[in-house]
């Protein structure tokens, strides 16, 4: 198992946790008797989410405030965390956001900002955590890209850029951490019904878009936890988009 048993003590770090993917990750981890340590920046969402899971799976749900796209963000958390007196065991990279559009129509700053929070921040939190996983020789980091990683898509080129980034940042460190007793895993999920459509700024929905290929949040984390569980490289949910994938 690439998953770190339940011990008292240490928890799972997981950005973005506030609605959809991220939650549900949680949710996944929670299951498993694993502490889980949500971080997002809307903290009634985050605390709804940790009393839910605190109650129904009887683990430690902390909550921890803050922006992963600044370093003085990053910062805070990771302090927030050392001073509760936890070991991050497993490290998930979810939080990130996309646009849509002709790249010369949209907002230069928040293209900038976004590779900032889905590029930047995924180094970082790793470059903070996975050393640390590997001295202990146990530890799994799941980081979340997607399936426009695989091919560049017009009209979404900053998003796919980033999401790429991340599936090739993840699959070099799988290779580093090889017989380390650590596991470094990518998810690349396809359309997923989520908040993450609409607040990206391209709907939450797209005729355009078979909806066979269309996912459930929870599908997903199931899909993505169980691949961090068999140590895998890399997780494609839905057999629709494995085939897109290829």
């Amino acid at each position: 198992m690439a998953l770190p048993p339940p011990d008292p003590g240490t928890t799972c770090l997981i950005t973005g946790a506030s609605s959809g993917i991220g939650a549900e990750i949680a949710r996944e981890l929670a299951a498993r008797g694993l502490g889980v340590t949500l971080v997002a920046r809307r903290e009634e969402r985050l605390r709804e989410l940790a009393d839910e899971i605190a109650e129904a799976y009887g683990v430690e749900a902390e909550v921890v405030t803050g922006d992963v796209s600044s370093e003085r963000g990053r910062r805070r958390i990771a302090g927030e965390v050392e001073s509760r007196g936890l070991t991050v065991e497993v490290l998930v990279n979810n939080a990130g956001f996309g646009s849509g559009g002709r790249f010369t129509k949209l907002d230069a700053a928040k293209e900038t900002s976004m590779v900032r929070t889905n590029c930047e921040a995924v180094a970082a939190l790793t470059g903070r955590y996975l050393p640390e996983m590997a001295s202990r020789g146990r530890g799994a980091v799941l980081n979340v890209a997607s399936l426009i990683a695989f091919q560049p898509v017009p009209f979404q080129a900053t998003y796919g850029a980033t999401k790429a980034f991340v599936l090739s940042f993840t699959d070099a460190l799988h290779e580093e951490m090889r017989g380390t007793g650590v596991t470094v895993t990518a998810v690349c999920p396809g359309p997923v019904h989520s908040e993450f459509g609409e607040q990206g700024g391209f709907g939450g929905a797209d005729e355009r878009i078979p909806e066979a290929l269309w996912l459930a949040a929870d599908k997903v984390a199931r899909d993505a936890v169980r691949a961090l569980e068999n140590g895998d490289r890399v997780a494609v949910p839905g057999v629709g988009n494995q085939i897109a994938a290829l």
